[in-house]
Formats: C-alpha cells, sequence, structure tokens
C-alpha cells in the first residue's frame, strides 16, 4: 500500500508538505535525496512503516547460567570454601569449556566439578562423568567405581536436581559407542597421580581418545612436584608429578600440549611432605588433632597445581 500511495501521489506529498510545514521541506532541500521528503510525509499521514516479522530476531535462549550464577548457588555452599584454591571459573575458561557443550569429567567422586559443570553447560549441554576400568577382584573405594553408567545419574539428581545438562556415566572399559567422537573436551582434576599407580594410564588415555572431538582438548589440573624432586617423589605415591612428566605421557598418547596456566599454583606449598601432598589441607595428614600445626598448615593452602590443556592430535 505504501508504494502505491508512493508513486501515486509524490506530487501531492510535496505540495502538502510546503503547505503543511514549510520548514520541514526548507530542511529537506538539503538532503542528497528526495526519498526521505516523502517517506516523513507518508509516515506523518500514514504511520512508521511497521518492518516484516522475519526480520525482527531475537538470542536465541539456551537456559544456561552464567558462572557467578553457578558458583552462587546454595548447594555449593558446603564446596565454596575451596574455590580458592581450585579457581573453578578461571580454570575453565583456561579450558576454554563453553555452556552447550559435551564435557568428559574423569572420577567425579564427590561431584564437586559436577555441581559447577551440570549446571554451567546448560540444557543444550552434556555432562559425561567417566570412571577408570575397575578389576572384578577390586574392594573398597575401587569398587564404587564400577557402573558408573547407571549409578552417575541418580548421584547427578542429589547434586543439582534435574537442571543442567544431560547427564551420562561410564567407565574407560565400556563406553558406549554412540558417545564416540562426541565431547568437546575431557577434564582430569587432580587424578594423574592414582592413574599412574593404579595402573589406568593406558586404558585413561585412550578412553580420552575415542571420547573426544578429532578438534577436542584435554585440560589436566595436578599437584605439582618441584623440578628437582627425585623420581621416588613424583611417582604417584605422594600425589605429587613432575609437569615435563604429565606432558610426555600425554604426548605419547597423541596429545599435543598447547597452553600452560598458573591459575592453580601456589608458591607456598614446598611439595616435598613426607605424607605427600595429603598433608595440606583440607586432608591435614598428621595432624588431625594438632590445632597449632593446621593452622600453620591452613596459612600455605592446598597444594600448588599445574593446568595444562592439550589438543588431540589425528
Amino acid at each position: 500500500m505504501r508504494k502505491s500511495v508512493f508513486a501515486a501521489g509524490a506530487a501531492l506529498a510535496v505540495a502538502a508538505l510546503a503547505v503543511t510545514s514549510p520548514s520541514l521541506a526548507q530542511s529537506e532541500q538539503n538532503q542528497p535525496t528526495t526519498g526521505s521528503i516523502f517517506g516523513r510525509v507518508l509516515d506523518s499521514l500514514l504511520g512508521p512503516e511497521k518492518k516484516p516479522a522475519e526480520e525482527v530476531t531475537e538470542a536465541p535462549q539456551t537456559g544456561a547460567l552464567t558462572m557467578a550464577q553457578v558458583l552462587a548457588d546454595q548447594r555449593r555452599d558446603e564446596d565454596r570454601p575451596r574455590d580458592v584454591y581450585r579457581h573453578p571459573a578461571e580454570t575453565l575458561d583456561f579450558f576454554q569449556v563453553r555452556p552447550g557443550m559435551t564435557v568428559v569429567d574423569f572420577m567425579p567422586s564427590g561431584g564437586w566439578y559436577s555441581r559447577v559443570l551440570i549446571p554451567y553447560l546448560g540444557q543444550q549441554g552434556t555432562y559425561i562423568g567417566l570412571n577408570p576400568a575397575i578389576d572384578a577382584d577390586a574392594t573398597g573405594f575401587f569398587a564404587t567405581l564400577r557402573d558408573t553408567s547407571t549409578k552417575l545419574p541418580s548421584q547427578a539428581r542429589e547434586w543439582v536436581g534435574y537442571e543442567g545438562a544431560r547427564v551420562i556415566g561410564a567407565n574407560a572399559d565400556d563406553i558406549p559407542a554412540g558417545l564416540e567422537g562426541s565431547a568437546d573436551r575431557m577434564l582430569i582434576f587432580r587424578e594423574m597421580h592414582n592413574i599412574r599407580r593404579s595402573g589406568w594410564l593406558h586404558s585413561t588415555a585412550l578412553a580420552a581418545r575415542k571420547l573426544l572431538k578429532d578438534d577436542g582438548m584435554l585440560g589436566i589440573v595436578q599437584h605439582r612436584a618441584k623440578r628437582d624432586a627425585p623420581y621416588s617423589y613424583a611417582d604417584g605415591s605422594k600425589g605429587y608429578q613432575h609437569e615435563r612428566d604429565v606432558i610426555a605421557l600425554m604426548s605419547a598418547y597423541g596429545f599435543e600440549l598447547v597452553a600452560r596456566s598458573e591459575v592453580n599454583a601456589n608458591p607456598k606449598d614446598p611439595a616435598n611432605w613426607e605424607n605427600g601432598v595429603w598433608t595440606l589441607p583440607p586432608t591435614y595428614a598428621g595432624a588431625r588433632d594438632n590445632p597449632e600445626r593446621k593452622a600453620e598448615l591452613a596459612k600455605i593452602g592446598e597444594s600448588d597445581r599445574m593446568t595444562l590443556l592439550f589438543r588431540k592430535l589425528p
């Protein structure tokens, strides 16, 4: 309708403009075209032209929470005191974890990082809790890591309810075919010493390669031994690992180091404890009944840690 009015009544519009709004007509003389004159007259007569509905777009709503909202959730009240040592926001940002991704979390254990990742990944994301391959004769704690595919989803509901990402559980020797090549990230938080001393390295590294996409990345946070620490201290029995050893091991399985971060570093940690990393908070091995010693260890804080990001090679 607007085009027909414009074509048929251009002259009438100019005349009307001159009569009804001399100052407006005069100001339009300095414009490069006359289109704006007709447009403004028609706006005054017919009202502003409405854009077609298809031209109006809105950002998609994913339902994902911000990291600040996730970390402030009351379900993390008992977890929050460790944020100052684990730096979840900065660490996940360094690992380039984003809402909507598929992320593998190795050994979720009590769910500390699960309570961050599941809500943060949002409804468009997928959280895969991966436990190691467990021997049939394993007992104690290791026995609890069996049957992750059936146990983890119900645990996650206890941790975060039904909110956030889809939750899948698996063991390294029992990965559903549909998950192969599906993950954007795999994260290993402070478990490399257990992986090495428990004989899980080969199966875990192969599981990482199987789960990750061709351009997927592997993030590792690990207690860091001093460069001159003897092998007997960095073999996994004390919790600390040489950074060069972790890099070499991952390289042997086709993972290229792309970045390092000092976000989880703690220069106060001498990393030479007789009882290993468990001397420090929150375990306080050997000092649980000694308030003064615990106070000294609390001033040091949790362990010095390497933070490494690898890319899966073809």
